[in-house]
Formats: structure tokens, C-alpha cells, sequence
């Protein structure tokens, strides 16, 4: 493990590969653990910086509090801390907002920005981002972490293949604490780059799910506002980079050699012959803090064994 000291907390973070830097930013929930499908793939291009998020994983909270712009600006220390001038950045959701505001806040050391079921606001302008926001804020409080960890893993991954995405999904939430997940969530709410998106010099990619839990015409008009090139995958819920991990590592691998994307008929979701056993234990999961949610879900009576978390 290896961690950065900043403004008196620290952030975790890992390295992997050799090449042009590329950071990867997880979601809203997790970790850098989220990338376990992507790192074996893109580590052979390009050194690659996986962080947890301040107030995730194993990174402490930001001592000014939580916002998207302080996670950048830290982010951005640890890159200064990495040697690191410029660097290619992908997110995924919350991980996206970060990404796009690291791109604004340093224009010129952004080269390629990668945005995975992201927005350029969170600001409640739409019934779906209302409504996403209420499950976050309101249900979780009521219901608890682990259920509502549960609940939400069955609507990212309802398919009876997904069943080892589902469970991963729900043992990495439940062991978030509460007060850090929602506060994190308060902070997506209030943040927007719509303003500022002319700013942005880094050439760009957004990759949206087909049945994203937040408006698909909303990224097809960021993408077309940034001159990005835009890949819609079917039948992909939220989770791209886990239930279409294919169609998202063939994307970002031609994104980052300057090649056209895949084929449209490999924008799709990974289906039952795909969708195997995740190799998550003995991975970048399991030195990333998957052991935080074995240890919760310990403590609540469920068996985990190998890596394997059964509820």
C-alpha cells in the first residue's frame, strides 16, 4: 500500500504498469478497487495511478470537508507528489465529475479524459437525478447501510449471471460508513462545470450505459458540447465497467492509442458466457481495502471465504 500525506490526511493510493500516466478514478460507495476489471487490461499501456477518493477506501476525508473540486485539487497534489505533469484521466460516475473538474481546474495537463456514465451537473434539474438523490439521502438513513448496499446491487446487476457482481457490489457499499457516503453524496449534489466546460483541452470519450439510472440524452449532449467521441452500450446498466467490462476496456484502449473506437456491435453488455467469476481476490481489489467489507460484513454474521463474499 502506499499513501500521500495531504493537508494532514492521507490518500491511498496504487501503481501499476509502465507508460503515459493514467488515473483512474472510482465511483460514489467504493474504491479504487472498482477498476479490478480494467487494471490487467490497461496496465501493459500505460503506468497506471488508482487512488481512493478522499473519504473512501482507505483515504481519510478532506479536512476542509467534502466537494468535488477539493477531491480534484487533491488528486492533483498527488500527481505533483508522483512527478506527474500531464496525465490521461477516466472516471466513472462520481469518479467522472471528479475527473471533468480536474481537467478545469489544470486545462493544460489533462492530454485525454475518459467520462463513464458521468454528468457535468448533479444539480436536481430532472425527475432521475431527483430521484437518484432521494434513494441516496432519505432511504439510507431509514433502511441502514447493508440494506440499502443490497438493494442497490439488485438494481445494478439483476441478471442471474451478475450474481458475483451483485454480491461484490453490496459487501463494498455496506462497508462504507454512512456518514462519509453521504456526505460524498451531498457534494456530487451540489457541484456543476456546466459553465465551464469550454475550458476543457483535453481530448475526450463518454461511455453511457443504454439503461443508466440518470438521463442518456444528457451525455450524448455533453459528449457532442466537449467534440467527444460518444459510445452508447446496450443493455449496460450503471455499472459499465463491471457488467461491460469488455466493450469498456476495448473503448479505452483504442481511445488512448488514438485508434476509432470498437465496432458498434461490440457496444453491448457482457452476457452469461462473459460474465464469469470476478478475479477479485489476490487482485488490485484485495490490496485496494476489499478486506474493509469482508471485515463489516464478519462483523454482521455473513461467511466470507477466499475472497468470496456470500450473503
Amino acid at each position: 500500500m502506499a499513501f500521500f500525506e495531504h493537508n494532514e490526511g492521507s490518500i491511498h493510493y496504487l501503481e501499476r504498469g509502465r507508460g503515459e500516466p493514467l488515473l483512474l478514478i472510482h465511483g460514489l460507495g467504493s474504491s479504487g478497487a472498482d477498476w479490478g476489471l480494467q487494471v490487467p487490461c490497461l496496465e501493459r499501456r500505460c503506468r497506471l495511478i488508482v487512488p481512493d477518493l478522499p473519504g473512501s477506501g482507505h483515504s481519510e476525508p478532506l479536512r476542509e470537508g467534502y466537494s468535488v473540486e477539493g477531491m480534484a485539487a487533491a488528486l492533483w497534489a498527488l500527481c505533483d507528489h508522483l512527478g506527474v505533469p500531464r496525465v490521461h484521466v477516466v472516471g466513472f460516475s462520481l469518479g467522472g465529475a471528479v475527473a471533468l473538474e480536474m481537467a478545469l481546474q489544470r486545462p493544460e495537463q489533462v492530454s485525454k479524459l475518459g467520462l463513464i456514465n458521468s454528468l457535468a451537473t448533479y444539480r436536481l434539474d430532472h425527475w432521475s437525478k431527483w430521484l437518484e438523490a432521494a434513494l441516496t439521502l432519505v432511504l439510507i438513513p431509514i433502511i441502514g447501510m447493508r440494506r440499502a448496499a443490497q438493494l442497490a446491487a439488485r438494481r445494478l446487476f439483476p441478471m442471474p449471471w451478475q450474481e458475483s457482481l451483485r454480491v461484490r457490489a453490496a459487501a463494498a457499499v455496506s462497508a462504507v460508513p454512512v456518514d462519509r457516503y453521504l456526505c460524498t453524496g451531498r457534494a456530487l449534489l451540489k457541484w456543476s462545470a456546466v459553465e465551464r466546460l469550454e475550458r476543457l483541452r483535453a481530448k475526450a470519450l463518454v461511455i453511457a450505459a443504454e439503461n443508466d439510472f440518470t438521463p442518456l440524452e444528457e451525455k450524448r449532449a455533453l459528449a457532442a458540447r466537449l467534440g467527444a467521441d460518444f459510445m452508447m452500450v446496450r443493455g449496460s446498466r450503471h455499472g459499465t465497467p463491471f457488467d461491460s467490462a469488455r466493450a469498456t476496456n476495448e473503448a479505452l484502449l483504442a481511445f488512448l492509442n488514438d485508434q476509432p473506437l470498437p465496432p458498434a456491435e461490440r457496444w453491448r453488455y457482457d452476457e452469461a458466457e462473459h460474465c464469469g467469476l470476478l478475479p477479485f481476490a489476490g487482485s488490485i481489489a484485495e490490496e485496494h481495502g476489499f478486506s474493509l467489507a469482508k471485515r463489516a460484513l464478519r462483523g454482521a454474521g455473513t461467511v466470507v471465504d477466499s475472497g468470496v463474499v456470500a450473503t
